[in-house]
């Protein structure tokens, strides 16, 4: 990695307002200690407001812009196509951003960097295989999740059997023409897939408290000792 990329990964990991070790930097861009120090010392000497010490951490206030984005080619394939498939896919806020985000990315870049946006031939296409009503429904989904919401959902399982269930939301996947929802369902005390295309009512309720045997890590904990998260595990 060029020292440059370095250092503009660096300001990367340190903007996230968490106090970041030498060493967790170091493992993360393969280099030593004594380099990401060297590093640190020539942000600061350059005007980067990074705040810390050795030995303790590091950590950058708030409101620091960085100059103009510089992607790779293959990084700006990957974001324009990104943006296209949660355009195609996504809710209907998530559209919306995701073209929002594109038009703000290509006014920053260099023109030879927004010439290779113009040119990703990666498209997404949904043939209104996703009803309007999904759309949304993702959306309120996801700002539940961001708010720690509890849903109450009325569910209709393959079977054809309905359900009522108090829902614990934890992360959306997508898996193809289908998205589902990782959820702790109060009804079962356990953890359980949902797909969003089969919620005929939903309604926001309270908010719940973060409890660690419920989370999205331990729900991936439980995957990994089971050995398997597959798409038709879906309820």
């Amino acid at each position: 990695m060029r020292r440059a990329d370095r250092l503009f990964q660096i300001v990367q990991y340190l903007r996230g307002g968490r106090l970041t070790t030498a060493a967790q930097l170091a493992e993360k861009l393969e280099v030593s200690e004594r380099t990401i120090y060297r590093d640190i010392a020539d942000l600061i000497g350059s005007g980067v407001p990074v705040e810390g010490e050795a030995g303790v951490g590091y950590v950058m206030r708030a409101g620091y812009d960085l100059p103009p984005l510089m992607f790779t080619q293959e990084e700006i394939v990957a974001l324009v196509a990104g943006a296209r498939l949660i355009r195609a896919w996504g809710g209907m806020e998530m559209a919306s951003a995701a073209e929002e985000a594109l038009v703000k990315i290509n006014a920053v870049l260099p023109d030879a960097a927004r010439a290779q946006s113009d040119r990703v031939q990666i498209h997404a296409m949904h043939f209104g295989e996703m009803s309007e009503e999904v759309r949304k429904r993702l959306d309120r989904i996801e700002a539940a999740i961001n708010g720690r919401v509890t849903l109450q959902v009325a569910y209709a399982a393959e079977d054809g059997s309905r359900s009522r269930r108090d829902l614990r939301p934890l992360g959306l996947f997508f898996w193809g023409k289908v998205w589902t929802l990782v959820a702790w369902c109060e009804l079962r005390g356990d953890f359980r897939n949902f797909r969003v295309d089969r919620m005929a009512e939903m309604t926001e309720a309270h908010v719940f408290r973060e409890d660690r045997d419920k989370t999205l890590r331990a729900f991936y904990d439980e995957q990994t000792r089971r050995g398997y998260m597959r798409p038709d595990n879906a309820l």
